[in-house]
């Protein structure tokens, strides 16, 4: 199919993450004081779209506490800068297998594999304008990890978040999640027109080469809304490509930590590059307000 560069683009910034990043970068934010004030931060330099997980506030360690993430919320809603709030609901579906030749029992103390209904308390209870689904179970990074989301899972979580009034934002790690996603709208589980977020080079997902970003491109539906990200120091090069390619565009300290070789960079700072890099290609950054439109969002007070 032939390009069509997007001309207005959104920014979402991917805040923290839940990756063993909080002790390689003092940027990284851990409090949810910290979280609110880098995404605000972040809004400010030209991000739409905010994405936040939660950690323990002292070990940086990635948690899906509702209370934190209910204080993340209330900060970044008392600031006096509009943002698109965008929560992860990816937390809980992490399976962690014994050795190869014994995978029973589990290695309990890294599972977190909980049901679809309270993978979404938090969602329930902030109701932000977005929240992820990540569509389709797969091999992530470590030798014995599983992400897991079954189709069960995936519909259960779908058509609660539906029901909420908050819009699944689809992360669409390989062709089969997105061939999944469209089974969801078609079912009516989602609505259509969908928001989707092509997560390009997590192992062992779709690896970020051109090719493969492409077909993961052409996969998407012509109604539908995309973004897309790679990481480390492919993160700002997917910035262009993704805006050549007709998207929209993810940066932040989830994906990559470093603004150039050797120097740490913080969320703003990432922004304000992506900016430079939207801008100088002739495309527009767009603001909440315009995103909020485009997409069909729905403020609301939470619960």
């Amino acid at each position: 199919m032939p390009l069509e560069m997007n001309r207005d683009v959104f920014i979402t910034c991917a805040v923290t993450g839940s990756g063993g990043t909080q002790d390689r970068s003092p940027h990284v934010p851990r409090s949810p004081k910290e979280i609110a004030a880098s995404a605000i931060d972040a809004a400010k330099a030209g991000a739409a779209i905010v994405h936040c997980h939660v950690r323990d506030p002292q070990s940086g360690a990635p948690s899906r506490d509702p209370a934190l993430y209910r204080e993340v919320t209330e900060r970044i809603r008392d600031a006096e800068v509009d943002v698109v709030l965008n929560l992860t609901a990816g937390m809980g579906g992490d399976i962690v297998f014994g050795s190869a030749d014994a995978p029973f029992p589990l290695n309990e103390a890294a599972t977190d594999m909980i049901g679809a209904t309270e993978r979404v308390v938090h969602i329930a209870q902030c109701l932000p304008e977005i929240c992820t689904l990540d569509c389709g179970t797969m091999n992530f990074a470590e030798a014995d990890y599983v992400m897991t989301n079954t189709p069960g899972m995936l519909r259960a979580m779908g058509k609660a978040m539906t029901e909420l009034g908050v819009k699944p934002e689809i992360e669409a790690f390989d062709t089969g999640h997105l061939w999944f996603a469209k089974e969801l709208v078609r079912e009516g589980t989602l609505a259509g027109p969908a928001l989707v977020q092509l997560c390009m080079g997590v192992p062992w997902g779709a690896p970020n080469d051109l090719n493969t970003f492409m077909a993961m491109v052409n996969n998407v539906p012509d109604d539908w809304r995309w973004s897309a990200f790679s990481l480390g120091r492919d993160q700002m090069a997917y910035v262009a490509a993704a805006v050549l390619a007709g998207g929209n565009v993810r940066v932040g300290l989830e994906d990559n930590l470093y603004l150039d070789k050797g120097v740490l960079a913080t969320n703003a700072q990432l922004v304000e590059r992506a900016v430079g890099i939207i801008e100088r290609m002739g495309a527009r950054v767009i603001g909440p307000s315009a995103v909020r439109d485009m997409l069909a969002l729905t403020k609301q007070a939470p619960s």
